[in-house]
């Protein structure tokens, strides 16, 4: 192949991958165009406030909102503190031999594995083993396995790219191991992990298919217990944990269930609930490149 035909094909793949990057931007725009003005009108205080209705005009995402705040919230409590806790350990305590080799590995493969395997998983060992049901725990359990490689390997590169500078000078003033990783690295590494939980959360929050597995249902017309109530008697505050047991739905379900309905209404309210979820999930992408802008200047 000569110099000439090399130097054309140069040219030309950046142009072909240009294209196709048009190509794939232009169908989304279409989408969300499409998305918007099928669901725009039906953006409005009744949506939000209104349970799930076999009526199209009165439905609404109310359940479905307040059960994606409770699998979000569970999900973040279990994977969150378990995913940075197992990062710290395996980048800065663990010992290089064969064990921790055939767990990194695992961790890479784990995080690869299709959503709907860790659905069935869930389902044979929290709802059948231990009998937690089609609960919020079981929901939050799935995810929490689900995105807790992407964590494990997020605090891994974090701290990976502190400086070596910065753990030599800690120990030559004489700081321990810890002080030099809880004082030193993690606020130097910090953005960066928070950048990799809010990226798992994201896509843990647009997750169907494992919830679906788990038998998640479609209609509720009731919201979880709520964890603190008002008492006549001191301390005037009654705390429960009912609500993490109490069947729930999500906003991907209950898109899924208007779409899968042959009325063209539901199809309305299916796109104002796409709204919904893609504005939720662009914010949080959003303040996760924000994180790893101020990290990167603050490195620079």
């Amino acid at each position: 192949m000569n110099k000439k035909r090399i130097k054309i094909i140069d040219s030309i793949f950046p142009l072909i991958g240009l294209l196709i990057t048009l190509l794939g931007l232009a169908v989304l725009a279409a989408l969300l165009v499409d998305a918007f003005l099928d669901g725009h009108k039906r953006l409005n205080l009744s949506f939000f406030t209104s349970y799930p209705s076999r009526k199209p005009d009165q439905a609404g995402i109310l359940s479905a909102w307040v059960g994606t705040v409770w699998i979000m919230c569970t999900t973040a409590m279990i994977a969150v503190p378990f995913g940075v806790a197992a990062g710290i350990y395996l980048e800065e305590y663990a010992r290089k031999n064969k064990l921790t080799d055939f767990i990194e590995i695992n961790i890479a493969n784990l995080a690869g594995v299709p959503s709907v395997i860790y659905g069935i998983l869930g389902l044979g060992i929290f709802v059948r083993m231990m009998h937690l049901e089609r609960s919020v725990l079981s929901g939050g359990l799935i995810l929490a396995l689900l995105v807790l490689p992407i964590i494990i390997l997020a605090t891994r590169e974090a701290l990976r790219s502190v400086p070596s500078s910065i753990r030599a000078a800690s120990y030559a003033l004489g700081a321990t191991k810890w002080q030099t990783i809880r004082f030193q690295v993690l606020p130097a590494a910090k953005s960066q992990i928070f950048t990799g939980i809010i990226l798992a959360m994201s896509r843990a929050i647009g997750e169907t298919a494992p919830l679906i597995v788990l038998g998640a249902l479609t209609y509720i017309p009731f919201l979880p217990t709520h964890p603190v109530t008002l008492s006549e008697k001191f301390p005037f505050l009654h705390v429960s944990f009912q609500g993490f047991l109490d069947p729930f739905t999500v906003l991907p379900i209950q898109i899924f269930n208007w779409v899968s309905r042959p009325q063209k209404g539901f199809l309305a309210d299916a796109a104002a609930g796409i709204i919904v979820l893609l504005v939720i999930t662009f914010v949080m992408n959003g303040v996760a490149v924000y994180l790893r802008y101020k990290s990167q200047k603050k490195l620079s």
